[in-house]
């Protein structure tokens, strides 16, 4: 990622079709969700069961997915007088509730600083859980990221990294950036977020494996094959360190260039719209894997750190992670219609009905991110479409938690 002296890159992407209008409706979603009248008095409880249900989606997505409930019998074993959530405000910096989703990983998944002898610890499940705990970790911090975050972003990933992943590996390499390459990858040739005249072009995926579409498989010289599993954008047999099947990742020296710059655009003026900052922050760490492992919950959380320390969601009541699943499910809708739910009826009904203004892609989670892999500006803009939409389905989610603690006081 390149910026041009003077220039405002962020900026110029919203010039990009359709990129206006989709980030304008989930701005619109997500202004509707702050108005509603829970926000007043207990907007704490709803960002506490957001986070959750955002961390559990976002381990999902890295293959690691736990169902709501078990994960929340599981929470409440390991903290008796805890909340359901288990999780902060993530807007609040230093809150008790912190303290309390870390315990809750500790007293579940070993002590920090624990080292497996293997890598990866224990079980399939129990790495299932591991994981997802320490996405709750990390979303329950954000808050106390906030400030990191805006002065030095590097740092602040070398933290998210430590809070996912701290007796997942070895502590000799919690919060350290890739230092090698990924062992199926080749050099790939780096390329600048936006072609200098600013015209879509075709998604290229030149030095990079050919990847077959919709499918989600992807040939790297007998990699796993990840497929998305049930039409929810998980993968069902998953690389650990590709979940969705982007490829062979950048060589060690061009991901640090490319942190570089992304540091740079991070740290200057911009008038471009938060949605379209977090999106590119999300494309660019999920293609990039700065640190080798759990990257994609990185991505993903640091998208949600874009949000809040931006101003558009100071509250933290957004489950985007949450959309990214239903878009997986929405994607797949057209040729599995029976056996819906009422969530998942509305969710299609509303993209149905937005299809016909170009919001709403035809991609899943997976497929996007492959999108914007290519580097060309027409997969950029396809994947900040896709990213807008998946915040309006998030917003939605969040007001029927909104809706659900009315109905409980």
């Amino acid at each position: 990622m390149t910026a041009a002296t003077g220039s405002d890159p962020f900026a110029l992407l919203t010039a990009l079709p359709g990129v206006h209008d989709a980030v304008t409706a989930a701005r619109s979603s997500v202004d509707a969700l702050l108005r509603h009248r829970v926000m007043r008095r207990g907007s704490a409880a709803v960002t506490t069961e957001v986070s959750l249900r955002a961390a559990r989606a976002s381990a999902a997505l890295e293959g690691h997915d736990v169902g709501l409930e078990a994960l929340r019998a599981r929470l409440n074993r390991a903290l008796p007088a805890a909340t359901p959530g288990a999780g902060s405000p993530a807007g609040t910096a230093g809150s008790g509730a912190s303290g309390s989703a870390a315990d809750a990983n500790e007293g579940a998944g070993g002590q920090p600083g624990d080292e497996p002898a293997g890598g990866l610890a224990g079980t399939a499940g129990a790495l299932d859980i591991d994981v997802t705990l320490g996405a709750i970790r990390l979303y329950a911090e954000l808050g106390t990221l906030r400030g990191a975050w805006e002065r030095a972003p590097r740092q602040a990933l070398a933290r998210m990294h430590v809070l996912v992943a701290r007796g997942l590996i070895a502590d000799i390499d919690l919060g350290r950036p890739r230092e090698r390459e990924h062992p199926t990858a080749s050099p790939a040739s780096s390329a600048d977020l936006l072609p200098a005249d600013a015209s879509p072009a075709p998604v290229s995926h030149t030095g990079r494996p050919a990847a077959s579409g919709s499918s989600g498989q992807v040939a790297s010289g007998g990699s796993p094959t990840a497929v998305p599993a049930g039409g929810t954008g998980v993968a069902a047999i998953v690389d650990p360190a590709d979940p969705l099947g982007l490829g062979p990742a950048p060589s060690p020296a061009e991901t640090a260039a490319r942190l570089s710059g992304l540091t740079e655009l991070l740290l200057a003026r911009t008038s471009a719209p938060a949605i379209l900052v977090a999106a590119i922050v999300e494309g660019e760490l999920l293609t990039i894997r700065p640190f080798g492992t759990f990257d994609g919950i990185i991505a993903r959380a640091a998208g949600r750190l874009v949000l809040i320390s931006r101003g558009l969601d100071p509250k933290a009541v957004t489950a985007t992670d949450v959309g990214h699943v239903e878009s997986g499910r929405i994607t797949t809708s057209a040729t599995a219609i029976s056996d819906t739910t009422t969530a998942d009826m509305t969710a299609r009904n509303a993209a149905t009905r937005n299809t016909a203004t170009g919001n709403v892609p035809t991609d899943g989670y997976a497929d996007a991110a492959r999108a914007y892999a290519g580097a060309g500006a027409e997969g950029v803009r396809r994947w900040i479409i896709y990213y807008a939409h998946a915040l309006e389905l998030g917003a939605r989610e969040s007001l029927a938690i909104c809706e659900a603690v009315v109905r409980a006081n």
